[in-house]
């Protein structure tokens, strides 16, 4: 059955109240991760001189942020959290929006990238068309979006007082496709490893020419 407004609201209010509730520790838990080989691969793909404009969606505290800008680009982050928000704008001196994720307002052609690591997940299958239709339009011409996701069997539900959706690559393909992108490449997290022990999906996607 569909997801009613009054779910969809729910299900947002809930996912945030616990990061909201949990921030320190979710900057502190991932403090240092490693993620450059998502930043590179968002980077290599898009066409043109830096620097570079880059929409951080799902930014959290911050960490990604301050990377892009390390780099030289002009790094955005947006999140719906409250307390990320505030850690954002605070540890990368970036410009960060609050927004949640089903109640996007974005600028149309704004951005060369878009870097939603480990945050489109959250979205309810039945909203991804919509949302990343909205991330599509927010992109310039020939614009890229990476994402990475939890990968799984197509299903959705509560993770504890979260709630997020799972995909595997041929139904993330099919998505992103119908939202007006192209395949670049996917490739599967923690690098090295067999992939029974890689739960983390990475894809990098070009928007179409219209």
């Amino acid at each position: 059955m569909p997801l009613q407004p009054e779910d969809l609201a729910s299900i947002t209010a809930a996912t945030l109240d616990d990061y909201n509730r949990n921030a320190e520790g979710f900057r502190e838990g991932t403090r240092d991760h490693d993620v450059s080989q998502n930043i590179e691969a968002l980077l290599r793909h898009i066409r043109g001189g830096a620097p570079f404009t880059i929409l951080d969606f799902g930014c959290g505290p911050g960490r990604d942020l301050a990377a892009f800008t390390r780099l030289g680009h002009k790094a955005i982050g947006l999140d719906g959290a409250e307390s990320f928000v505030a850690m954002a704008r605070a540890d990368s001196g970036c410009e960060v929006w609050h927004q949640d994720f089903l109640n996007l307002d974005l600028p149309a052609a704004r951005f060369d990238g878009i870097f939603a690591n480990a945050s489109l997940f959250h979205v309810p299958r039945q909203e991804l068309p919509r949302v990343l239709r909205q991330l599509c339009g927010t992109l310039k011409p020939g614009g890229v979006l990476f994402s990475s996701n939890p990968r799984g069997e197509n299903d959705e539900g509560w993770s504890g007082s979260r709630y997020g959706s799972w995909h595997d690559y041929e139904s993330w393909k099919a998505l992103l496709e119908e939202a007006g992108f192209e395949a670049l490449e996917h490739y599967y997290r923690p690098t090295g490893l067999p992939r029974e022990q890689q739960p983390w999906l990475a894809s990098v996607w070009r928007k179409r020419a219209s």
